[in-house]
């Protein structure tokens, strides 16, 4: 399983001083030494983290692969298709939002949705589709040609010490997804402590994870956060194939 860990917050601090540190890019560089599989960052319209700037210098830093989350907006699309990350993840985006609140709404025609991905496929972008686990939402992204989804997987996070029902049904839509052919990664609250039932679905293949790891680095810094959390998604990964699952 493919561990992409999300610097945004990173530059949420030097953002609060309008200072130059920390730094994204040796935030990434530490996430690799850790184990980090990819790097995920979200260029926001209203660029309340990450800034242009550090999207060209992680292009070009990057030793693994970069993925970029953003929204439909015009503006960002055209700068990620200049800027060809490996991946683009289309997610939903609301200027007063804290945190990204749930998966893209997808409906009818999809004529934004749509007016994304095109050029980002175009330069030959792996596109990505940020959506709750719906099932019939997973046949609209289907339907739209993309590769790949991340679930979201906000609700398991909220609810998981009190019922399995939401991890129930991250599977079955992952069991869906990887029956539609699409690759199925997933995101959004996930921890050190709740991590591990999530990474042991078989259909999932990436997790992208932050805000967690973030947190932890600034007890354990950026690398020994990230390994300890490769850790806890390989044990979990092992024991499920250990399990037939």
């Amino acid at each position: 399983m493919r561990l992409y860990v999300n610097i945004d917050h990173v530059a949420t601090v030097r953002e609060a001083r309008g200072a130059d540190e920390p730094d994204p890019v040796q935030a990434a560089a530490a996430a690799e030494r850790g184990g980090a599989d990819g790097i995920t960052v979200h260029l926001r319209e209203d660029r309340r983290h990450i800034q242009d700037a550090d999207v060209r210098a992680l292009r070009a830093a990057v030793h693994s692969v970069l993925n970029l989350e953003l929204g439909a907006a015009p503006e960002i699309v055209r700068i990620a298709a200049r800027l060809r990350p490996f991946q683009a993840t289309l997610v939903p985006e609301r200027r007063r939002e804290i945190t990204t609140e749930g998966g893209l709404a997808l409906h009818g025609s999809d004529a934004r949705v749509r007016a994304a991905i095109a050029p980002l496929t175009a330069r030959d972008i792996r596109v990505s589709l940020f959506i709750d686990p719906d099932l019939r939402t997973i046949d609209r992204a289907a339907a739209l040609g993309v590769p790949a989804i991340e679930l979201h997987t906000g609700r398991y996070a909220q609810t998981w010490r009190k019922s399995n029902a939401a991890l129930r049904a991250l599977a079955r839509a992952a069991a869906h997804a990887r029956a539609r052919g699409l690759a199925v990664h997933a995101g959004h609250g996930l921890t050190y402590e709740n991590v591990q039932p999530v990474a042991a679905i078989p259909e999932i293949e990436e997790l992208n994870i932050g805000h967690s790891i973030v947190s932890n680095a600034i007890f354990l810094g950026m690398e020994e956060a990230v390994r300890r959390m490769r850790a806890l998604v390989d044990e979990a990964r092992e024991r499920g194939a250990g399990s037939g699952t």
